[in-house]
């Protein structure tokens, strides 16, 4: 007989462990639950406990972690290297990190990485979780348009720095054929990939006109970086101008497309 109350302790202890396991996972849900709420109101120190708790009680659910990092990077102020800014910044970064490990195919947080990188202006990894993306999405247009962002934005530094040092105005070309060569050496790879990458923005997204806009600048480093062939910098230039031409009309057709006639705008709701 006592042996057999032996026996029946084990499931009775598995019905507990069950049962604390349900336990836990309800808490959990009313934590996100309640996160929720404190993130739509922007109470984000609030929103921030309650997913910390929600992740605590149940480190399956997906979702509280994924609001928990986007909850501190709400917090995470672009450009501002503040030791609490940069912890923020860092805390949103780790957390996205560990929902990859759960999922190494969550675009979400390679999105979330890559944009809090390029607001810490660590263009490098920005561009590396960019193309993480495009590798498991290469039909988003907005990725290869970011890499091409990176791209201008290291170039047109590089460029920059280098007509600074020698006091050229913006308009002017860099005659000095030394000069020329250093900015070429640095800066041609990153123009053709960004060239290449807004083109295939294009190809997915017709009428993607910040695409066309960053064209416009490309076609202008690449015209810098000609060192000496002024029929090639004519050519960049004037294609350059096309680009302006091209976003201008798409802009106008976009606006004309969601204007009704007499210009009352579409999908509006009526007034009463």
């Amino acid at each position: 007989m006592k042996q057999s109350v032996r026996y029946l302790a084990v499931p009775v202890t598995l019905l507990a462990l069950l049962f604390s396991a349900g336990c836990n996972k309800l808490k959990a849900r009313d934590q996100l639950n309640k996160g929720v709420q404190a993130f739509k109101a922007t109470k984000y120190d609030t929103a921030i406990e309650h997913f910390k708790n929600a992740v605590a009680l149940d480190d399956k659910l997906t979702v509280a972690r994924l609001y928990l990092a986007t909850a501190y990077a709400q917090q995470c102020v672009p450009q501002v290297e503040t030791p609490d800014n940069l912890q923020m910044c860092n805390q949103a970064i780790e957390e996205f990190k560990k929902q990859l490990e759960n999922d190494p195919g969550s675009i979400n947080s390679m999105k979330g990485i890559a944009s809090l990188y390029f607001n810490m202006k660590k263009l490098d990894e920005a561009k590396d979780y960019h193309r993480r993306v495009i590798q498991i999405d290469p039909n988003d247009p907005e990725e290869y348009y970011s890499v091409a962002v990176i791209d201008w934005t290291e170039a047109y530094k590089t460029r920059m720095d280098a007509r600074n040092k020698i006091g050229l105005k913006p308009e002017d070309p860099i005659k000095d054929q030394k000069v020329c060569n250093q900015i070429k050496d640095q800066n041609q790879e990153k123009v053709d990939e960004a060239i290449n990458y807004l083109n295939k923005a294009l190809e997915i997204r017709k009428d993607y006109d910040d695409a066309m806009a960053y064209l416009n600048l490309l076609y202008r480093e690449k015209g810098d970086i000609e060192c000496g062939n002024a029929e090639g910098r004519r050519a960049d230039l004037a294609t350059a101008d096309d680009w302006v031409t091209k976003t201008m009309a798409t802009k106008k057709a976009k606006a004309e497309k969601q204007a009704g006639p007499g210009g009352i705008v579409l999908d509006q709701p009526k007034s009463q």
